[in-house]
């Protein structure tokens, strides 16, 4: 298999949040995986940047304020046929309701785990890749 480079967006209105997601996903979340990051503090970001580029995944913020990661999952998916996947990191198990709701593709826990990150990450690109 070619390697190939995706492209992941990363959101949260805390810059050290989106360090963590940015070390928890690496540079290779797979052997056959290499991922590269733009970066979004807020909603409007969110939206230039998929329009923008060629977005692989989302991996958003639900904790994130002024606008959450769980809504701007849904915005996106009910604007957008062509949303890319995308993956909620939130602080309760008890938010994955909300995420269903809004149609998220995986959610992952506060504190992120390296390992489960990375293993999410790869399936939800590999899944889209093959879509």
């Amino acid at each position: 298999m070619t390697d190939r480079t995706y492209t992941v967006l990363l959101y949260s209105d805390d810059p050290q949040v989106r360090d963590r997601m940015r070390l928890a996903i690496g540079p290779r979340p797979a052997a056959d995986l290499s991922v590269e990051f733009v970066e979004a503090s807020d909603y409007a970001e969110c939206v230039r940047l998929v329009d923008d580029y060629e977005i692989d995944l989302m991996v958003l913020d639900g904790e994130a304020t002024p606008g959450g990661g769980i809504g701007i999952a849904r915005q996106i998916k009910d604007d957008r046929e062509d949303a890319p996947p995308t993956c909620v990191v939130i602080a309760r198990a008890a938010d994955r309701w909300l995420a269903a709701y809004a149609e998220v593709d995986a959610t992952l826990l506060h504190p992120l785990d390296p390992v489960t990150t990375g293993q999410t990450v790869a399936g939800l690109l590999r899944s889209h890749a093959a879509a």
